[in-house]
């Protein structure tokens, strides 16, 4: 028999490759870290996994706490509008949404320090409305009309008087009705402010730009403006909004100025420079929801589409006949052009296009 070394392998057997190890392949080689059968191998495979996982677990976390903060803060906000204003009942019909937007002279909550400060006097026993604007929310541009405040009109139980004094007669209940008499349109919202509030609100949103043709020096408001585009503070706002005397037209001209400072402030208010900064947004809604008097119907999303309305809408105030209009009991006031009112507050009424001619526009005084 031959030999086992003759045969090269156990038992006269020809020696056989290895099982794992094909005829004429190179020897196959063992398992070790980062082969193929290595545990390690796979657990590195499996990180792209586990880490993705992470990465949605975080992000989804993240905005879970977006929400919540969101809704929470509309939550906040909302709660705090001081929501004591009644509607009076209307019995006529009125097309589209409008809104009664009021500034008090009232001084209420401002300190004797505060009122030499803004220069606002103190007399704490009137609360006419110092600004009245009439914003239509319809099927096209919004219209913004101001309302002269010594506007000569009929005040339920009260005769004819300048409509600011409606305010102090009997609030803004009496104030709606009257606008409600005088113009047919139904006030579906009332949104009133002091003059601590709209110092506090400018000052919550960062100031507000405002580009003057001429320099404003007033000692009765307060205003002591340079010419040029600048950033007013709360109290230069406030001086700025009630400055009259440096006009001709004394309170036509304010009334422009009113509206195009309402417009720059809330084009601010809704820019994303603040309200995608909670450090900014925060505490401009903060002082805005606690300064306003509201209807008992309105919410916060409700002065948001008010907001986003008054940044571009049109504009004009009622038109006048005279406005230095002699009366036995209320010294000079506004006269309304009964013809041409008519025919705006119709338009608004039936929602329909204003004349071009009857929108006189804004321009800074």
């Amino acid at each position: 028999m031959p030999s086992a070394a003759a045969g090269g392998g156990r038992g006269g057997w020809p020696q056989q490759p290895s099982p794992r190890q094909a005829p004429g392949m190179p020897p196959a080689r063992r398992p070790g870290p980062g082969g193929p059968g290595s545990g390690r191998r796979w657990r590195f495979w499996g990180q792209p996994g586990r880490h993705g996982r992470r990465i949605a677990l975080i992000a989804g976390t993240v905005v879970v706490v977006l929400i919540v903060a969101v809704v929470s803060s509309y939550f906040y906000l909302d709660g705090k509008l001081n929501r004591s204003v009644a509607l009076p009942a209307f019995s006529g019909t009125s097309a589209g949404q409008n809104w009664l937007i009021a500034g008090s002279d009232t001084r209420q909550g401002l300190s004797r320090t505060e009122q030499d400060l803004l220069h606002v006097g103190s007399d704490e026993g009137t609360a006419n409305s110092d600004s009245l604007m009439l914003l239509h929310m319809g099927a096209g541009q919004p219209v913004l009309i101001s309302i002269p405040r010594d506007s000569y009109v009929p005040i339920p139980g009260h005769g004819s008087n300048k409509i600011n004094a409606a305010l102090g007669f009997g609030g803004p209940t009496l104030l709606i009705q009257t606008i409600e008499n005088v113009t047919g349109l139904q006030i579906n919202h009332y949104m009133g402010i002091g003059f601590g509030g709209l110092d506090s609100v400018v000052n919550g949103v960062g100031g507000v730009r405002m580009c003057l043709p001429t320099a404003l020096h007033d000692y009765d408001s307060g205003a002591n403006l340079p010419a040029g585009c600048q950033n007013l503070n709360g109290a230069q706002a406030l001086a700025f909004v009630r400055d009259r005397h440096s006009f001709a037209n004394e309170d036509l001209q304010r009334e422009q100025d009113q509206r195009a400072f309402l417009k720059a402030l809330l084009s601010k208010a809704t820019s994303p420079s603040v309200y995608l900064n909670p450090f900014t947004a925060l505490p401009f809604g903060s002082a805005a929801a606690g300064s306003l008097s509201v209807d008992q119907g309105t919410h916060l999303y409700n002065l948001i589409s008010v907001a986003l309305a008054l940044r571009n809408p049109q504009t004009g105030t009622v038109p006048i006949a005279s406005a230095n209009y002699p009366t036995a009991n209320a010294g000079d006031a506004v006269l309304w052009n009964q013809a041409q009112a008519l025919q705006l507050f119709t338009a608004l009424k039936n929602n329909q296009q204003v004349p071009a001619s009857l929108l006189s526009g804004t321009t800074v005084g």
